[in-house]
């Protein structure tokens, strides 16, 4: 029902910022949380950021610090997840996922509480 496909990865030095978004097919998108996860190699999938489907809700992982700000335009079906300070633990392949709800919202970091999932991009931090 939804496909979601991810840009703006790429390789930067420590300390620089990175841009991503996600861009959400159908005409429901401000029905859905959007969420980004991230996977390391040999590592487990950890959750990163979520925002509600009107955006007034945000929450974060702890070990973004300050440093990541998600957001979303629902008239441009777009996600957004702005990395700043970037540092070699934040390489990954990042991933957009998407999660409806009924009249009860609740927050979550669960990968398997999610419906739909991008493809991933990549993000290398050199040191």
């Amino acid at each position: 029902q939804v496909q979601l496909v991810e840009s703006g990865g790429g390789l930067v030095q420590a300390g620089g910022s990175l841009r991503l978004s996600c861009a959400a097919s159908g005409r429901t998108f401000s029905n859905y949380e959007m969420g980004w996860f991230r996977q390391a190699p040999g590592k487990e999938r950890e959750f990163v950021a979520a925002i509600s489907g009107s955006g007034r809700i945000t929450y974060y992982a702890d070990f973004v610090k300050g440093r990541f700000t998600i957001s979303r335009d629902n008239a441009k079906n777009t996600v957004y997840l702005q990395m700043n300070s970037l540092q070699p633990e934040d390489t990954a392949v990042y991933y957009c996922a998407a999660r409806s709800y009924g009249l009860g919202y609740r927050e979550t970091r669960r990968g398997d509480e999610y419906d739909y999932w991008g493809q991933g991009t990549q993000v290398t931090v050199s040191s």
